[in-house]
């Protein structure tokens, strides 16, 4: 077993040969290279498959034998300064790398479909391995030094791989923009972990926490500068896992392909922050107000993604804020001390949300073939509807994810979700409120996104948007004002598609469009435009290639049955309970975790009830159930009622707009933190310039007109110089005499 050990470096530096080769092979042979570059998808696929196998292996031995192995090696020597690197397996190390090689071999498998079109395919290719290898290299770091190097480039990647399409100017704004969030927490981290090496005199794991836990029962430390350094440690994690108020750039990261959108959502990038702070759970856990402090943040972060989340209409802005605020659940479990709920939620959010990004890529990608609908990737949910049967596939695995993600049970996410609930009671019953009344909004807005998306008729009305938003759905139209004409100035060939032959309202609007000549006319050439190359051209979405759907239909399973993972369905310790048993005993905690399953009943019917609730309102609103004006005034009547509208209408006008101008954090930000760092910029430019600079130029300056003034006075002339002696002296003279006088 101690041999397996030994060659556990192969983890992390395994994929790297791909994206060297690829970058070799480009500059050297261009054209033979990307004649192949299914080869090196498949070699991709092949090295992270390897290393997926050789993680689970790992994985079983901890799980049998509960053991922890270290391998260090010296770099740097030098007096009383020594760096050493290696790597550490310890439970966190293979749960993450476990998370990390799944996940990415079914990203890597969908991509190569889903990326075959674009002429970045190899660069893709070279980005995400890399990426594989930056991550692995964090997760089995053994020192703060080694994990700040591999953050870095973690940090690296996901600036390249969010601006992949960086020719998009709004994909270039948005890693710079994830770049320099990321950087501010990195800075933090940095300066926490040269604090902690001053207070300690070690960057290793194991001596460091040795070493501060000596110096805690001591009372050997200034409480006020560990917490300070603890909570730039804390910063790290604050800006890679999205959480308040570093958590601007995860909508925006959006902008890149949406399997780097999966990969990063799911188990690299956003998992980093939580995996630092698990990682770093012993060190933290002694501090006074840390652990309050991480919970803080958490519970802020769990009810401000789940508002934020409301009334997107960008469908992967929706997940990215959903991903937000469960990343919140599982900050909030690790202040609270949960370790275990937080792994399990890491791992179950995982497979969901990976299952539900590549869902969503599915819609995206089977857009494409309506030719003139969607030009570009069409993300906006509101143009969207009606694909249950166009493509039923993609609809019920999404439907999976949305459940899980709600918590409903038996599937993953409400096993870990559950948990995090109910120990929230035990440690604040306020964060408890939140927290619960969290899980509706999550299962109110999962369903908006499904609902619009999935449900209805392809062919539905859109409400026209003059403004104003007047009915409970704020969806913009395609065809301006509410009233306008069709026209051949105003038309848009999707609204084709949007058109319903009955003549029966939509349920965004009550206005009734009909088609006319100049949109009929249009119907032959919107039918033999050519997509991307392919041969045939739908009017309506087609399901994705099988190469996209094996791994949505893998991932399914994972849904289906990684949460059963953690249930111990006796009263003795369950499999996640006993692999996790090294690192809960070094949190001096107990590893029992025994059951009341009537107590557990009544938490879940209490949870599920509350998610139920959610999914209701959600169908209400937002699903086309009614066939004539009389169901839809009936809504309406409801939605309106009666003569207290108008204030039903400015708080629902109010939560909107909160929630689709980001909290208005954004413009925060842009308003007093950009424009007030360039005020503050030009104010120290006018100060250098005109002060700093201004004091030695003037003397200078003046130096030279006394100068000249003298010059000209020095004429060699003593008749001159007796003139101006006698001057001065009476001019003093005089000034003495009245001065005393």
């Amino acid at each position: 077993m101690e041999q397996t050990y030994q060659y556990a470096w192969i983890i992390p530096f395994l994929p790297l040969p791909v994206p060297m080769l690829i970058g070799l092979g480009l500059l050297l042979f261009p054209t033979a290279t990307k004649s192949l570059r299914r080869m090196w998808a498949f070699q991709s696929i092949l090295l992270l498959s390897i290393v997926m196998i050789f993680s689970m292996n790992l994985s079983i031995q901890q799980i049998n034998s509960s053991s922890v192995y270290q391998y260090v090696w010296s770099w740097i020597i030098n007096n009383d300064f020594s760096l050493e690197f290696g790597y550490l397996i310890d439970p966190l190390t293979s749960i993450m790398s476990i998370l990390i090689t799944t996940v990415g071999i079914l990203v890597l498998i969908y991509s190569d479909n889903y990326m075959s079109h674009d002429d970045g395919y190899l660069r893709f290719f070279a980005y995400m391995s890399f990426f594989s290898t930056s991550m692995l290299g964090l997760v089995t770091s053994s020192n703060l030094i080694q994990i700040y190097i591999f953050w870095e480039l973690v940090g690296m990647c996901s600036y390249l791989l969010i601006g992949f399409w960086f020719t998009r100017p709004v994909a270039a704004k948005a890693c710079q923009k994830a770049f320099v969030t990321n950087r501010v927490g990195d800075f933090g981290l940095l300066l926490g972990i040269l604090g902690f090496y001053w207070i300690t005199g070690s960057f290793e794991f194991r001596d460091l926490f040795q070493i501060f836990n000596n110096l805690i029962s001591n009372n050997e430390v200034n409480f006020v500068f560990v917490t300070l350094c603890a909570v730039l440690l804390f910063a790290g994690a604050i800006a890679k896992s999205a959480q308040f108020p570093l958590h601007v750039w995860l909508p925006d990261a959006m902008e890149g392909p949406t399997p780097i959108s999966a990969l990063i959502h799911a188990a690299t990038m956003v998992a980093a922050g939580i995996f630092l702070v698990a990682r770093l759970m012993p060190l933290f856990i002694v501090i006074p107000h840390i652990m309050n402090f991480i919970s803080l943040i958490g519970i802020i972060t769990v009810f401000l993604g789940a508002t934020l989340a409301l009334a997107q209409k960008d469908i992967k802005r929706g997940l990215a804020y959903s991903t937000m605020s469960q990343l919140g659940y599982m900050m909030l479990a690790l202040g609270m001390g949960s370790y275990r709920s937080a792994l399990f939620h890491l791992i179950t959010h995982a497979y969901s949300k990976a299952l539900l990004f590549l869902g969503s890529g599915s819609v995206i990608h089977s857009m494409e073939t309506l030719v003139g609908y969607c030009p570009k990737k069409s993300q906006n949910m509101v143009l969207m509807g009606g694909l249950t049967k166009h493509i039923p596939i993609t609809k019920n695995s999404f439907l999976l994810g949305t459940l899980s993600l709600c918590g409903i049970p038996p599937l993953a996410c409400f096993w870990s979700k559950d948990e995090i609930l109910n120990d929230s009671w035990l440690y604040s019953p306020s964060f408890a409120i939140i927290a619960w009344s969290t899980a509706g909004l999550t299962a109110f807005y999962m369903f908006r996104i499904y609902l619009l998306t999935f449900e209805g008729h392809l062919n539905v009305h859109f409400q026209n948007y003059s403004g104003k938003r007047n009915t409970p759905l704020y969806s913009i139209s395609l065809w301006g004002k509410e009233g306008s004409k069709i026209s051949n100035k105003n038309f848009r060939l999707g609204t084709l598609l949007k058109m319903k032959k009955n003549g029966r309202p939509s349920f965004f609007s009550n206005k009734v469009y009909k088609m006319d000549e100049n949109v009929r006319n249009l119907i032959q050439p919107f039918l033999s435009i050519p997509n991307f190359g392919n041969t045939k051209t739908s009017l309506y979405p087609y399901e994705s290639d099988n190469t996209m759907l094996f791994p949505i239909l893998i991932l399914i399973l994972f849904t289906l049955f990684v949460g059963f993972l953690g249930i111990p369905f006796n009263q003795d310790v369950d499999i996640l309970t006993k692999w996790l048993t090294p690192s809960i005993n070094l949190l001096h905690k107990n590893s029992n975790n025994s059951i009341d399953w009537y107590e557990f009943c009544n938490d879940a019917v209490f949870s599920v009830s509350i998610a139920s609730f959610g999914i209701f309102i959600a169908f209400f609103l937002y699903k086309p159930v009614y066939s004539s004006f009389q169901n839809l005034d009936l809504i309406n009547s409801f939605v309106k009622m009666g003569p207290k509208r108008n204030f039903y209408d400015k708080i629902k006008n109010a939560i909107y707009d909160w929630s689709y101008n980001r909290g208005y954090i954004d413009a925060f930000y842009g308003t007093f933190l950009t424009v007030g760092m360039r005020k503050l910029a030009e104010f120290t430019h006018f100060f250098d310039r005109r002060i700093i600079d201004g004091i030695p130029n003037g003397v200078g300056l003046m130096s030279f007109f006394v100068a000249e003034v003298i010059k000209s006075v020095g004429g060699g002339r003593i008749s001159s110089y007796l003139f101006f002696y006698f001057s001065y002296v009476s001019i003093f003279l005089l000034i003495y005499y009245f001065l005393n006088f």
